[in-house]
């Protein structure tokens, strides 16, 4: 059964980041400016840094072009370390594709207010 999941870890705090509003979009084109996108899913982190809910779920899985959001910013701004306004990142997107909507894609977020890396995880 195929999902779409994800995982947020702030690595200068060395914790999971709770708060963070995580939205997905369907992407539809070819990459172009062209592309018209439709919002998918709307949550926010836990405790955990992730979703409580798959950001899709197995009957919802379809291959094609994705674009996960991470609202990264107001994340940082709370935090007591003190950072300059504006803040260096504030909205992260990752633009990826689903092959096979059978199998587990999980997209995790590594970041810190002045870099970030994902990968496709397991």
């Amino acid at each position: 059964m195929g999902k779409l999941t994800t995982h947020i870890l702030d690595t200068a705090g060395g914790c999971p980041a709770a708060g963070v509003t995580v939205k997905l979009y369907g992407i539809d084109g070819d990459g172009a400016n062209g592309d018209s996108r439709r919002c998918l899913s709307h949550q926010v982190t836990n405790i955990d840094g992730r979703t409580d809910q798959p950001l899709l779920a197995a009957e919802d899985m379809a291959i094609g072009t994705y674009e996960l959001q991470f609202w990264i910013g107001d994340y940082f701004a709370s935090s007591p370390n003190p950072l300059p306004n504006p803040a260096f990142l504030d909205l992260i997107p990752i633009r990826f594709a689903i092959a096979d909507p059978t199998a587990h894609y999980h997209v995790p977020l590594l970041v810190s207010p002045w870099s970030y890396s994902t990968y496709r995880g397991s």
